[in-house]
């Protein structure tokens, strides 16, 4: 049979001939497997259901500062609650391993507590389409039942303390570090504020936001100085012709003192008459100069009347007097006020200059004096972006650590607590006695089908032709005695008929 391969025909027949040994060792298997189990050592497993509830306060008015991944952050608090300094105290609270506390160290006692204890994430319904973690299960495997359901019941204690703790902690800390980060962000806001300050009082009237007033008072100041040069030149005009005047008048009035001029009143007349036509053609006949020289004209004309009068002559011959008259008087303040104007409108004209220098100065300036200020400005600027940043981060921060103090934030809820085992969850023996009748089948079948393959006699036609290679010409059967056909039978092989058969070639 090991020559060849076999079919399904050849599997019927060893079945045939081994199944009392078969269906014994599948009786066995499963009482055996029942009975071992009542041996083992009873376990007894107590669980609980944490419920993962989200923030109470809607996040588009507070947000959460530990946006980490629920999955991630259940690992990291698994392995913490789950480390020695945790359940060392556990071990002896509940005097867990008492007998073996004097023969095992402690780190063996911890891995076997951590054995013991397993915490399985429940996976989100597909109808919500949640990537979220509805929960988690702890689950506490123990051979006492009470102990079991307090070491869950303490285990699951220890994982809402610790969400708790852990999300206020952070919150605080978060909170903290952008406080101190404020704090140096006002400290550079305030630097970069004093040197805008004090670069703004350095260029006062020469920033980039000035150029078009600059513009504007410049356009002004030159005309200013356009019309104050004009009113100089007016003013210069005026003087001399008052000094001419004056010049005019003193020599007549000289010459009148002496007596060797005797037409003195006709030349003054003449030469008011010629200062009134000059006057006249450039101011109206309401300006002061010409209303005053017209009074002159008429005095004069009025005083040549007077002489040509009888008893003029010895009038005349009468002592002189030294004081000039009024009208050189006059003329001499005209000649001063003059001097004034002139020098008014000088000093004027000098300080639109100074004044034209410095707004050209400050726009001739202006391009390298903007790209300071732009500097200093995006400096600034940057500056208050940053600091709003954050004062509006820490706010925000100092929310939600008030909503993690309030216990309104994420957290952990016992859905169903650690419950009290009825029944052991170890040894399962009706599943022990159906893995027992399945051990028992294995091994009827492995055993039957070994026995076959040690088996060398010819059972089939297709054995003599594998084994002879020559196919049959005719079968003679053989004759057995009873006591033989009995010991076969003992032997478990079945009824067999033993055949000789003759090949092509004998």
């Amino acid at each position: 049979m090991a020559q060849r391969e076999l079919t399904t025909a050849d599997y019927l027949a060893m079945l045939r001939r081994h199944w009392v040994m078969i269906l014994i060792c599948t009786i066995i298997g499963g009482p055996l497997a029942y009975g071992v189990s009542r041996f083992l050592p009873v376990k007894y497993k107590s669980q609980t259901l944490v419920l993962i509830e989200q923030q109470s306060v809607p996040e588009k008015y507070v947000t959460s500062i530990d946006t980490s991944d629920i999955s991630q952050r259940l690992s990291s608090m698994q392995q913490q609650i789950l480390s020695r300094s945790r359940l060392e105290p556990i071990i002896r609270q509940y005097g867990l391993y008492s007998s073996e506390a004097q023969k095992t160290s402690m780190d063996i006692l911890v891995t076997r507590l951590q054995a013991a204890i397993e915490v399985t994430p429940v996976a989100p319904m597909a109808e919500t389409r949640s990537h979220e973690l509805p929960g988690f299960n702890v689950a506490v495997t123990w051979d006492s039942a009470r102990t079991a359901q307090e070491v869950c019941t303490a285990v699951t204690s220890m994982f809402i303390e610790e969400n708790l703790k852990s999300r206020q902690q952070h919150s605080e800390e978060t909170t903290q570090f952008l406080s101190q980060q404020l704090v140096d962000a006002k400290t550079n806001l305030d630097e970069q504020d004093a040197k805008l300050a004090t670069f703004k009082s350095h260029y006062m009237g020469a920033l980039p936001d000035e150029e078009q007033t600059n513009l504007n008072l410049l356009t002004g100041l030159t005309s200013q100085l356009d019309a104050a040069t004009q009113a100089l030149y007016r003013a210069q005009q005026d003087k001399s012709f008052a000094e001419t005047m004056l010049s005019q008048q003193v020599s007549a009035w000289q010459a009148s003192q002496t007596g060797h001029n005797p037409a003195t009143l006709e030349q003054q007349l003449i030469a008011t008459q010629t200062q009134l036509a000059t006057l006249q053609s450039r101011y109206t006949d309401d300006y002061p100069d010409v209303v005053k020289t017209k009074a002159d004209i008429a005095a004069l004309q009025k005083k040549m009347s007077e002489e040509n009068q009888p008893g003029a002559q010895a009038a005349t011959k009468e002592p002189k007097s030294s004081i000039e008259p009024a009208q050189i008087q006059q003329l001499r303040a005209q000649v001063h006020s003059y001097d004034q104007a002139i020098a008014a409108k000088t000093k004027e004209q000098e300080q639109i200059k100074q004044q034209i220098g410095l707004y050209q100065g400050r726009i001739q300036s202006s391009p390298a004096v903007e790209q300071q200020y732009k500097e200093l400005t995006r400096g600034y600027q940057t500056a208050l972006d940053s600091y709003n940043d954050l004062l509006k981060k820490r706010q925000e921060a100092a929310m939600a650590s008030q909503m993690e103090r309030d216990q309104q934030g994420e957290q952990f809820r016992v859905l169903d607590p650690a419950n009290l085992p009825s029944k052991p969850s170890f040894p399962n023996r009706p599943m022990f006695a159906l893995g027992g009748l399945g051990g028992g089948l294995a091994l009827g079948l492995g055993l039957a089908f070994l026995l076959e393959m040690k088996d060398s006699s010819f059972k089939t036609e297709r054995d003599v032709e594998v084994a002879l290679q020559l196919p049959v010409l005719a079968m003679i059967p053989a004759v057995e005695s009873l006591s033989s056909k009995k010991t076969k039978l003992r032997a478990g092989h079945g009824p067999v008929e033993e055949t000789v058969e003759v090949g092509a070639g004998a």
